[in-house]
């Protein structure tokens, strides 16, 4: 193949990547179909099996493409802030924003695919994409966070509590009760407060001491 042909077919490749990684976090995977996928790429269903296996290999690089999306948010804002603190405070601002509510598309794929990878097979594409997402993410807030306990498990509290409060929040979107959620994870997570920082490293340190 010319090399014009091959950048041109990795091209089309990425464009349908980016419509499915946004299409599946936005819709769940049951509700996106190819054809709907291909469309929303500009390119006809018949290229699709050019660039992927099938609708499971497909879905399953859509979510590594989600979480690799994130994976370059929190370097860069690491990047651009002072230091690994700011840059953690940052990320969990947005990421617990109405902004991040309002558009699972652009979103989080831990938090938007969760449901969907509870249901698939243990051995399944998607779920060892998320699993490998997932794991990637706990490296990188752990990093941000230079108090972080070695074995992990504060930034498993952390990193349920932020998906936890997205997707309880979608599901209450258009009552007060979804705006309440994210400012009450908000808190629990980001406050400078002293006060609410000590009740939140009690309660995180108790609750760890139960599990």
């Amino acid at each position: 193949m010319p090399r014009s042909s091959r950048a041109q077919a990795e091209t089309h490749r990425r464009e349908v990547l980016d419509a499915a990684s946004a299409l599946v976090r936005r819709d769940g995977v049951d509700g996106v179909t190819v054809p709907e996928v291909m469309a929303a790429a500009g390119l006809t269903h018949g290229g699709f099996y050019r660039h992927f296996r099938s609708k499971e290999d497909l879905v399953a690089q859509a979510c590594s493409a989600a979480c690799a999306e994130k994976e370059r948010e929190r370097a860069d804002l690491l990047e651009a802030g002072p230091d690994e603190r700011a840059a953690r405070r940052a990320f969990l601002e947005r990421y617990l924003s109405t902004a991040h509510r309002d558009t699972p598309a652009q979103g989080c794929g831990i938090a938007a695919l969760a449901g969907d990878v509870a249901r698939t097979d243990p051995d399944s594409p998607l779920r060892a994409a998320y699993l490998e997402g997932m794991r990637q993410m706990i490296d990188d807030l752990g990093r941000l966070n230079p108090t972080a306990s070695e074995d992990n498990r504060d930034t498993l509290v952390e990193i349920a509590v932020m998906a936890g409060a997205v997707m309880l929040a979608r599901a209450a979107a258009g009552d007060d009760l979804s705006e309440q959620i994210l400012t009450a994870a908000r808190d629990f997570l980001v406050t400078d407060c002293p006060c609410a920082r000590r009740h939140r490293d009690v309660t995180v340190r108790e609750y760890l001491g139960r599990v």
